[in-house]
């Protein structure tokens, strides 16, 4: 028997009303959820990395200066005896102004002019073979510099398992907002199906084949997704490009730092939640004639 047509012909299924305008907002805004956090994931991995990276690849020395010098000099001679060892790229001593700034986060508006601040020497360590801090002492004190090296030892595994932890929790959130989304489509697929019962019944008597049925539920069902996928990943797109050209201050700006580039990662979401619903369709409208075919 000869199918319909189906799609080029007048619009055979029933538009849905309210039902259906709450099914497009649902995935829509499942959709900027799921685009949001794996933006978050991207962010916050890339800041994981480089915590641990500034943690793995930096020391610092704290130099105590003679009698009878400054503690500009002394810092001095200290960088100059760090800069000599092997697995040290480079060794600087701070002025007070770089010491300041350091101390500013922990000490908050306290008046810093007054306080008696160390002498100190940041050292980046080359990362593919970095040096020791018995290395780095060992070296201060051949060259008659009183001095400490901190190669941060005692914060290294604290901050490579707060790195890990929240690479974790944000890839665990962005996956259960998948999963919700795609839940949703398929409820929301099933329940489209469902509802035209009436309409497909007519459409068999008609003379429409199981082909020309599931050709029409997928066509309109993956049409919504997309546009309600389109629309989610704009409005995520907005935000994104909003967080990548003017990054927040404080702790958002540091925990999820986002690139430009980052925002292509986003751009199949319209084309996932389509294809979705042209799956979860076709097997709702394949459950529906099964039933059918039962008398059901």
């Amino acid at each position: 028997m000869k199918r319909p047509a189906l799609l080029s012909g007048p619009d055979l299924w029933p538009d849905g009303g309210t039902t259906r305008r709450l099914g497009l907002v649902v995935l829509t805004v499942l959709g900027l959820l799921s685009a949001l956090l794996i933006l978050a994931h991207v962010g916050a991995s890339r800041a994981a990395g480089d915590w641990a990276s500034a943690v793995t690849h930096e020391a610092t020395a704290l130099i105590r200066p003679r009698a009878d010098e400054t503690g500009a000099t002394a810092a001095a001679r200290g960088a100059e005896a760090l800069s000599g060892v092997r697995g040290v790229e480079e060794a600087v001593a701070l002025d007070r102004s770089e010491a300041e700034a350091l101390l500013r986060p922990w000490l908050g508006e306290a008046d810093l002019a007054t306080l008696p601040l160390p002498q100190l020497v940041r050292l980046r360590l080359d990362p593919r073979e970095p040096a020791s801090a018995i290395s780095l002492n060992r070296a201060l004190a051949e060259a008659g510099v009183d001095g400490t090296v901190d190669d941060h030892s005692l914060w290294r595994n604290s901050f490579t398992a707060a790195a890990r932890t929240l690479r974790i929790l944000t890839a665990l959130a962005a996956g259960i907002a998948v999963l919700l989304t795609a839940t949703a489509g398929v409820l929301i697929a099933r329940q489209a199906v469902e509802s035209r019962a009436e309409t497909l019944r007519a459409l068999r008597l008609a003379g429409a084949d199981d082909a020309a049925l599931t050709t029409l539920a997928q066509w309109h069902l993956g049409r919504d997704a997309a546009l309600a996928g389109a629309a989610a990943t704009l409005m995520a797109l907005l935000a994104g490009l909003a967080l990548a050209l003017f990054p927040p201050g404080g702790t958002i700006g540091q925990v999820f730092p986002l690139l430009i580039e980052d925002l292509a990662l986003v751009l199949p979401v319209p084309v996932a939640m389509a294809t979705l619903a042209v799956v979860a369709g076709r097997l709702s409208v394949r459950l529906w004639l099964g039933r059918a075919r039962g008398g059901r």
